[in-house]
């Protein structure tokens, strides 16, 4: 049975938001910690339109349509010895930004947040090809340029420096999410305010003087990677290397989300699983990902196809920038395949999403359960399906990697994540996940 494009009027992520969030609220302050507000990139506090006359359901269809760059993408961070500000390691979704004032006095800037990603890096005054809303260092009283014989500079890819010698300002070229798009930049310093206060005097970062292509976040990233010069990493002094976020759904209007930097606030009681390091891809966050239940039925899993591998860089690995869940083709086809017969009716295709229905009762679909090392993650609907605004219409959120990518990662994705509190604990090696309505 086949459902037109026009069944969809807009994307409902099945969790409605029953009280009006009060409007764009500000950071909270712990003493030893700090809890940034999260908002999707088009709710309603966010500076960034969403695209005009296209429903929700066409903006996620389109956002999805880009995870195939991302996941190749991540497949290309191998084992440098470059620093993460010119490593290339740009998204080029943005999906989840927080609120950030750079220099001093502080000029508000709304970050992209990615935890695959080593960089921070904002777009800077007389920038060609940036937005309008630029970091103008000449204002900032603590801005500072970093030149070609810095440590860091020395760790950059693309390095225009003639001589790591040489005292000139530390400029790079890079290209990124692809060969459409490229930018350039100066290594710079200076003083990072995540809610008011004062969070890094010295952060490195890139001031990006060009660009050019359409998958640069306009206002910048804040990097939030294993590498040694991410927010993370250049903050591991005061936060200790732990971090969580809770992503709200698609639909959230207002800064409902929430990152932590810290252990202040953490969760206490979190199921948790080893996080792991897989030195081929060394950014990125990995976990074991054992199996995987639709229902009760634990979905048959070939030889190879979850296995962490440190020669590879195959593995299954936590994202904030990929929109949807992407599994090799082989898992995806045998959980996708259970599925549908769990689920008993007729099946269409939209978009990257191969598995659409008539949607009744929701009680009746099965539950999908990723099993972790030491923890399992049973997803709610809202996490599962993406519905229709009617409701009468439902697709299973999910999608395999393209065919040509190549691709030995398994990505557990943003929607997925969504309302669930993911705890990263560097330091102990432990990644947690909890339930927490965060819209």
């Amino acid at each position: 049975m086949a459902f037109p494009i026009t069944a969809f009027l807009f994307i409902s992520l099945l969790i409605s938001t029953t009280h009006a969030f009060e409007s764009c609220k500000t950071s909270e302050l712990s003493s030893d910690g700090l809890e940034l507000s999260v908002l999707h990139m088009y709710g309603k506090c966010s500076p960034f339109s969403p695209p005009k006359h296209e429903s929700w359901l066409d903006t996620v269809l389109n956002m999805a349509e880009k995870d195939p760059n991302r996941v190749n993408y991540l497949l290309t961070q191998k084992t440098v010895t470059a620093a993460p500000i010119a490593s290339g390691q740009v998204m080029n979704i943005g999906n989840y930004i927080v609120r950030a004032k750079l220099g001093t006095p502080g000029q508000l800037m709304y970050m992209v947040m990615d935890t695959s990603n080593d960089a921070v890096w904002v777009p800077c005054s007389g920038c060609t090809g940036c937005s309008s809303t630029v970091f103008n260092p000449s204002l900032s009283t603590s801005f500072g340029s970093l030149d070609c014989k810095t440590t860091q500079c020395t760790q950059v890819r693309g390095l225009s420096c003639p001589t790591a010698a040489e005292a000139n300002p530390c400029q790079f070229n890079q290209t990124y999410g692809g060969v459409d798009s490229s930018f350039s930049a100066t290594l710079s310093q200076d003083s990072l305010n995540l809610g008011g206060v004062g969070v890094l005097s010295n952060l490195s970062f890139g001031c990006i003087n060009s660009v050019s292509g359409h998958s640069v976040p306009p206002q910048g990233l804040l990097g939030l990677g294993r590498g040694s010069m991410s927010l993370v990493s250049q903050s591991q002094s005061l936060y200790s290397g732990v971090f969580s976020y809770c992503l709200p759904s698609f639909k959230s209007y207002y800064f409902s989300g929430s990152l932590k930097l810290g252990l202040s606030g953490q969760p206490k009681n979190i199921r948790t699983t080893p996080l792991l390091r897989n030195p081929r891809r060394p950014s990125l966050y990995y976990v074991n990902l054992t199996g995987i239940s639709v229902g009760k039925v634990l979905v048959p899993v070939a030889p190879g196809l979850l296995d962490f591998d440190t020669t590879t860089g195959a593995g299954t690995i936590i994202d904030s920038g990929t929109v949807i869940t992407r599994f090799k083709a082989p898992l995806y086809t045998a959980l996708r395949d259970e599925f549908r017969k769990q689920v008993g009716k007729d099946i269409s295709s939209l978009g990257a999403f191969d598995t659409c229905f008539l949607a009744t009762n929701e009680d009746q679909f099965p539950v999908i359960t990723l099993h972790f090392t030491g923890m399992d993650l049973k997803l709610p609907t809202e996490n599962t399906l993406i519905h229709s605004s009617s409701g009468s219409l439902a697709c299973l959120a999910m999608a395999a990697a393209s065919s040509n990518a190549y691709s030995v990662l398994n990505v557990i994705a943003n929607l997925q994540q969504q309302n669930f509190r993911i705890l990263f604990d560097l330091t102990n090696s432990a990644l947690g996940i909890s339930r927490e309505i965060c819209n």
